[in-house]
Protein backbone atom coordinates (compact mmCIF):
# COMPACT_ATOMS: atom_id res chain seq x y z
CA UNK A 1 0.00 0.00 0.00
CA UNK A 2 1.03 3.21 -0.82
CA UNK A 3 2.23 5.80 1.44
CA UNK A 4 -0.50 8.77 1.60
CA UNK A 5 1.40 10.83 4.23
CA UNK A 6 1.58 14.77 3.41
CA UNK A 7 5.14 16.24 3.64
CA UNK A 8 3.52 19.43 4.60
CA UNK A 9 2.76 19.01 8.78
CA UNK A 10 1.35 21.90 10.81
CA UNK A 11 3.52 22.59 13.50
CA UNK A 12 1.60 25.34 15.54
CA UNK A 13 -1.52 27.11 15.06
CA UNK A 14 -2.52 30.82 16.88
CA UNK A 15 -4.58 33.76 16.73
CA UNK A 16 -3.25 36.69 16.68
CA UNK A 17 -5.94 39.73 16.94
CA UNK A 18 -9.50 38.89 17.34
CA UNK A 19 -11.59 41.39 17.22
CA UNK A 20 -15.70 42.31 17.15
CA UNK A 21 -16.48 46.14 17.32
CA UNK A 22 -20.32 46.94 17.66
CA UNK A 23 -21.74 50.14 15.49
CA UNK A 24 -25.57 49.39 16.21
CA UNK A 25 -28.03 47.00 16.09
CA UNK A 26 -29.28 43.91 14.02
CA UNK A 27 -28.97 45.09 10.17
CA UNK A 28 -31.01 43.08 7.14
CA UNK A 29 -27.55 44.12 4.67
CA UNK A 30 -24.75 41.12 4.39
CA UNK A 31 -21.37 40.76 6.31
CA UNK A 32 -18.32 42.16 3.63
CA UNK A 33 -15.42 40.69 3.79
CA UNK A 34 -12.03 40.66 2.80
CA UNK A 35 -9.55 37.64 3.14
CA UNK A 36 -6.01 38.24 2.83
CA UNK A 37 -3.17 35.61 2.78
CA UNK A 38 0.44 36.25 3.60
CA UNK A 39 2.89 33.94 3.44
CA UNK A 40 6.38 34.23 4.96
CA UNK A 41 9.32 32.37 7.22
CA UNK A 42 8.79 31.88 10.72
CA UNK A 43 11.25 30.93 13.13
CA UNK A 44 12.88 27.53 13.06
CA UNK A 45 12.75 26.88 9.31
CA UNK A 46 8.71 26.84 9.79
CA UNK A 47 6.76 28.68 6.70
CA UNK A 48 4.70 30.79 8.55
CA UNK A 49 1.03 31.33 6.70
CA UNK A 50 -1.46 34.13 7.54
CA UNK A 51 -4.81 34.55 6.95
CA UNK A 52 -6.17 37.78 7.85
CA UNK A 53 -10.44 38.00 7.79
CA UNK A 54 -11.20 42.09 7.53
CA UNK A 55 -15.52 42.07 7.60
CA UNK A 56 -17.99 44.96 8.05
CA UNK A 57 -21.88 44.46 8.21
CA UNK A 58 -22.84 48.35 7.64
CA UNK A 59 -23.99 50.01 10.74
CA UNK A 60 -24.44 46.68 12.53
CA UNK A 61 -20.45 45.71 13.27
CA UNK A 62 -16.98 45.36 12.21
CA UNK A 63 -14.82 42.12 12.33
CA UNK A 64 -10.59 41.61 12.11
CA UNK A 65 -9.43 37.83 12.53
CA UNK A 66 -6.26 37.09 12.29
CA UNK A 67 -4.78 33.63 12.40
CA UNK A 68 -1.61 32.57 11.66
CA UNK A 69 -0.18 28.79 10.84
CA UNK A 70 3.30 27.14 11.39
CA UNK A 71 4.23 24.56 8.76
CA UNK A 72 7.02 22.35 8.52
CA UNK A 73 7.92 20.55 4.97
CA UNK A 74 9.43 16.99 5.35
CA UNK A 75 12.04 16.24 2.92
CA UNK A 76 12.02 19.35 1.28
CA UNK A 77 15.31 18.95 -0.17
CA UNK A 78 13.96 16.15 -2.58
CA UNK A 79 11.05 18.77 -3.49
CA UNK A 80 11.21 21.54 -6.01
CA UNK A 81 10.81 25.17 -5.30
CA UNK A 82 7.79 25.25 -7.27
CA UNK A 83 6.18 22.04 -5.35
CA UNK A 84 6.88 23.83 -2.41
CA UNK A 85 5.29 27.24 -2.95
CA UNK A 86 1.84 25.24 -4.30
CA UNK A 87 1.95 23.11 -0.59
CA UNK A 88 2.45 26.68 1.34
CA UNK A 89 0.10 28.55 -0.84
CA UNK A 90 -3.10 26.19 -1.73
CA UNK A 91 -2.56 23.35 0.95
CA UNK A 92 -1.50 25.32 4.18
CA UNK A 93 -4.40 27.87 3.46
CA UNK A 94 -6.92 24.79 3.04
CA UNK A 95 -5.67 23.64 6.25
CA UNK A 96 -6.41 26.56 8.50
CA UNK A 97 -9.55 27.68 6.53
CA UNK A 98 -11.97 25.91 9.00
CA UNK A 99 -10.46 27.17 12.26
CA UNK A 100 -10.66 30.74 10.70
CA UNK A 101 -14.58 29.98 9.61
CA UNK A 102 -15.26 28.35 12.75
CA UNK A 103 -13.54 31.37 15.01
CA UNK A 104 -15.99 34.08 12.42
CA UNK A 105 -19.20 31.82 13.06
CA UNK A 106 -18.33 31.99 17.30
CA UNK A 107 -18.01 35.55 17.09
CA UNK A 108 -21.34 36.67 14.95
CA UNK A 109 -23.25 33.71 17.32
CA UNK A 110 -23.63 37.02 19.80
CA UNK A 111 -27.29 38.56 21.17
CA UNK A 112 -29.30 40.68 18.20
CA UNK A 113 -26.47 39.41 15.73
CA UNK A 114 -26.88 36.88 12.96
CA UNK A 115 -24.24 34.17 13.19
CA UNK A 116 -21.68 33.75 9.84
CA UNK A 117 -20.72 30.65 8.04
CA UNK A 118 -18.29 31.61 6.01
CA UNK A 119 -18.99 29.19 2.44
CA UNK A 120 -16.61 27.07 1.51
CA UNK A 121 -13.67 28.16 -1.02
CA UNK A 122 -12.12 27.81 -4.10
CA UNK A 123 -8.51 28.01 -2.77
CA UNK A 124 -7.02 26.45 -6.18
CA UNK A 125 -8.96 29.06 -8.10
CA UNK A 126 -7.77 32.04 -5.56
CA UNK A 127 -4.36 31.36 -5.84
CA UNK A 128 -4.59 30.95 -10.23
CA UNK A 129 -6.08 34.34 -9.79
CA UNK A 130 -3.72 36.12 -8.11
CA UNK A 131 -0.94 34.99 -10.54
Amino acid sequence: MKDFKSSLTLQNLVFDQIEFTRKGFKQTSKLSFELEVQIGTGEYDAHRVTLILRGEKPEEYTVVISLSGFFKIEGKDQIDDKAIQSLINKNAVAIMMPYLRSELTLLTAQPNTDSVVLPPFNINKMFDEQH
